[in-house]
């Protein structure tokens, strides 16, 4: 039973490590489509390659560039980067202080509101355990 787990657990290692087939031809679409399965299937590492060839592809295109940064952060988030994905939110939520706030995709600036108080209250537990572990 234990070499099972070990060996389960190392496939589900190097299947989050995977790399994304990504070619110069792909749309935006299709970047956008495989980043998500990608996350559907728990592949960290080949989601973010396929939002970062988004950002990197659409530099001109402000509602794609916020929508790969949203994506990048929320996989650190699901990576439990929690510090790292605070801050790649909080500078998606920096394109909505501008006075062309209305013209961006609003739901990206809500959900990263939601994901940042998510990472508050979990970073709250957190705290809250280790000081209940500390003191016995």
């Amino acid at each position: 039973m234990n070499r099972f787990l070990i060996a389960l657990a190392a496939a589900l290692m190097l299947s989050s490590c995977a790399t994304a087939n990504i070619t110069p031809e792909m749309s935006a679409a299709e970047l956008m489509q495989r980043g998500q399965e990608a996350m559907d299937k728990n592949r960290y590492n080949a989601a973010i390659q396929y939002y970062r060839a988004l950002h990197e592809n659409n530099r001109t295109n402000i509602d794609l560039i916020i929508t790969a940064e949203y994506h990048i952060a929320f996989v650190h988030y699901k990576q439990g980067k929690f510090e790292q994905s605070r801050a790649e939110f909080n500078a998606v939520l920096e394109y909505f202080n501008s006075p062309d706030e209305e013209l961006y995709p609003q739901h990206f600036k809500r959900l990263s509101q939601i994901v940042l108080n998510n990472i508050d209250e979990k970073e709250k537990s957190r705290a809250l355990f280790n000081r209940k572990i500390n003191r016995r």
